[in-house]
Order: structure tokens, then C-alpha cells, then sequence
């Protein structure tokens, strides 16, 4: 008798956030978990779920004792386990040194100005229509070497990548299965016919560098390159629109923050640390256990799953003093925003930098940023990423305001 496809935990809501105020503002929750249950058993999801800051940290950086692999089939840097994954990272590196990224400040810059200019007159706009989602879209496009006319076909795809299912039922986990294997097809698909052009003629991209770089002797394979695609589509986007979006959303709701960063706009960047801290885009981060572990009294079994709750680590009082509170020049700020260890996000210097760009950007321009009143937020369909569907934002143009 064949066995089900085993549910990927991460995928599936828990029942403490099936309310939508809690989905909008998890943190609460997080915290009676974190009190009460800090590793409690999910008997529906089949899962560990793991809540205080140290067994979080415990659990992403013992790569072998928790592991990353899950699909072979489908095997990118997210799902690999060393000595693959060192390998593939260290490819890579070729084109994300903080020197690359750096470079990357101007075009970034330019783009934000593109994006955001037509609006300044009009004292209002959709934050993840006309900004959050087009500038990281366009940034990878650029990087990775495909048309930025393709940008709604990538946003779809992106959304595709994160989304968790409508509930936690099993007809609902296999319509969200069934729907990430179109999309896998059809972004393989995409790369792959990408990846045949750059070997006949590269160019100067992403895509030309990884079929080009060699350690060892030893190059990417084209499937390894298409999972790299296809994650940089994936955390490149989705990280990138949900963290400038989190961190306008910071912004309108405390507005004394709006005049601090313009009278220190130096506190930008460690705001932006502190937005990957206070809202991060991801919250939780899914591993396979490799054999029989204790962690904080519970003896987790080899080959359950274990759910790192790195959104309710990053609030541990314990680690962070004032944790409920948004301290715009924390330090030091060690916070899992971007995860934690071997699998720490590849693109958060580039996270970053755009976050950067584009705080500064609006802060010159912009005085008075609030959410447009009478809107209803929605959370974005997803076990694992916090952010909201739609962000309408009003504002007043600044005149004659000085530069940052």
C-alpha cells in the first residue's frame, strides 16, 4: 500500500492564527506559545513547532541534526544539507559579493525614482502595486538576465511560491500542492529555455555567471541553475515587497517614527534591521529532524518536522530587551529575520539595500504617511509569510525637504 505524500508542515496554518486579526498581528499569540508551549507537538499538522528565541537559533544552526532536504527532485540551496549545499553556495557567491551588491545602489535608486515620482503630486498610493512588488522584480529581472516585461508573470509565480493553503484540511493541502506543481513546471519551463539562449550567447547576468563559474572543477547543472532561478524569484521578491511594505506599515502606525528617521536618517539601516525583527517577512522556517533529539524537555523523533518560529524568536524577551517595542537604533540586534546559520539569506545584503533605497526615498519625499482610512487589511494566504495583499497609502508631498 503506497503512503500519502506527507504534508509539508509549513504550508499548513496553525489553528491559534485562524482568526484574522491574528493573522494581521501574530505576536500576541506567538507569546502565549512562547510562555506556555515554547516546543509543543501539532498532532494535525504532524509537526514541531519550536517558539523561544534560544531553541529557534539551536535548531537552525545544527544542519546535522536538523536538515533542509526534502525534495530531491526539485533541489536548490533552501533544501539542501552540506556538503551540496557549501558547494552550490560558494557558486554563487561569485555574484553576490557585498561589492556587487553595492554596485547595484544606483540603478536601485533610479528605479525607486521611477516607481515613486508619478505619485508625489497626487499625495496617494497602492505601496505594494505601484512599488513594493515592481522594484525587487525588477532588480532580479535585471540580475538574473530576464525581461522586466515579464514582471506580472513573476509576481504571479512568486506568489504561487509562498502561498500556504486557504485552511488546514486535506483537500486543501492537495489543491495547494497541485497548484505549486503547475508553477514549478511552468518556471522551469521559463528558466530552462533561458538557460539554452545564455549557453549559446551570454551575456552579462546572473544566469551567464552561474553556467560559466566553476569550483573544483565542477559547474552547475542546468537543473541546479533553474532551482537557483527559481529561488531568487521566490526569496528575492516576496522577501523584498513584504519588507518594505512591513516597514512603511511601521511607519504609518507609529508616525513619530516618519520624523525621527527624517531628523536621523543615519537610523535608517539599523530601522531596517529592527523592521526584520518587529514584522519580519518570514516567520517560520521548516526542518526534518535527522535523529533522536531533546530540546527543551521534549524528545523530538528522527524524521519528524520541526517548525522554527523565527517571528516569535525575534519578540523573545529573553533575548531582546523591550522586544515588544520598535527601537529604531537597536544594538546589538540579532534578530532571524533572514534565518539563521549555514541557510542565512543569501540576498539580504540586496534586501537590504533596496529597503534602504527606498526609505530614504520616501522619507525625502513624503510627510504624513498613513495607511488611506477605512481600509480593510488582508493577510497574505500564507503559513509562513507575514505580510498583507494590499497597501493604500496617503501622504503629503514634501517642498524644499532637505536630502538624506
Amino acid at each position: 500500500m503506497n503512503r500519502a505524500p506527507r504534508k509539508y508542515a509549513n504550508y499548513i496554518p496553525i489553528r491559534e492564527l485562524e482568526v484574522v486579526e491574528h493573522q494581521l498581528l501574530p505576536f500576541q499569540v506567538y507569546a502565549e506559545l512562547r510562555e506556555n508551549t515554547p516546543v509543543r507537538y501539532d498532532n494535525h499538522r504532524e509537526c514541531w513547532d519550536v517558539f523561544r528565541y534560544e531553541d529557534v537559533q539551536y535548531v537552525l544552526k545544527n544542519p546535522k541534526l536538523f536538515s533542509s532536504e526534502r525534495d530531491r527532485a526539485n533541489a536548490s540551496m533552501l533544501t539542501t544539507d552540506p556538503p551540496k549545499h557549501k558547494q552550490l553556495r560558494d557558486l554563487v557567491n561569485q555574484a553576490f559579493t557585498p561589492r556587487a551588491i553595492e554596485a547595484l545602489a544606483p540603478r536601485i535608486q533610479e528605479i525607486a525614482d521611477e516607481l515613486l515620482t508619478p505619485h508625489f503630486s497626487e499625495g496617494h498610493m497602492r505601496l505594494i502595486d505601484d512599488l513594493a512588488t515592481p522594484l525587487p522584480v525588477i532588480v532580479i529581472a535585471e540580475l538574473i538576465g530576464v525581461p522586466a516585461s515579464d514582471r506580472q508573470k513573476f509576481k504571479d509565480w512568486s506568489d504561487a511560491l509562498v502561498k500556504g493553503a486557504r485552511d488546514d484540511s486535506d483537500e486543501a493541502f492537495q489543491e495547494l500542492m497541485e497548484e505549486k506543481k503547475r508553477n514549478q513546471q511552468e518556471l522551469a519551463s521559463y528558466f530552462t529555455t533561458i538557460i539554452e539562449e545564455r549557453r549559446q550567447r551570454p551575456e552579462e547576468d546572473l544566469i551567464s555567471l552561474l553556467l560559466a563559474a566553476e569550483i573544483e572543477g565542477e559547474k552547475l547543472t542546468a537543473e541546479e541553475v533553474v532551482g537557483f532561478c527559481i529561488l531568487l524569484l521566490a526569496a528575492g521578491n516576496e522577501t523584498t515587497t513584504n519588507l518594505i511594505t512591513n516597514a512603511v506599515r511601521i511607519l504609518s502606525e507609529q508616525p513619530e517614527l516618519q520624523q525621527q528617521l527624517r531628523e536621523h536618517p543615519e537610523l535608517i539601516p539599523t530601522a531596517v534591521e529592527e523592521t526584520l525583527r518587529y514584522y519580519p517577512p518570514i516567520v517560520a522556517i521548516g526542518r526534518i529532524a535527522k535523529e533522536n533529539v531533546e530540546l527543551n524537555g521534549q524528545t523530538i523523533q528522527a524524521g519528524e518536522q520541526v517548525i522554527s518560529w523565527v517571528g516569535s524568536a525575534n519578540r523573545d524577551n529573553a533575548q531582546f530587551a523591550q522586544a515588544e517595542k520598535f527601537v529604531p537604533d537597536r544594538k546589538p540586534n540579532r534578530h532571524m529575520g533572514f534565518g539563521f546559520g549555514i541557510h542565512f539569506c543569501l540576498g539580504a545584503p540586496l534586501a537590504r539595500l533596496e529597503a534602504r533605497v527606498v526609505l530614504q526615498t520616501m522619507l525625502r519625499q513624503m510627510e504624513d504617511i498613513q495607511l488611506v482610512p477605512e481600509t480593510v487589511l488582508q493577510p497574505i494566504q500564507s503559513a509562513f509569510v507575514f505580510g498583507v495583499k494590499e497597501y493604500p497609502i496617503q501622504f503629503t508631498s514634501s517642498i524644499n525637504s532637505k536630502a538624506i
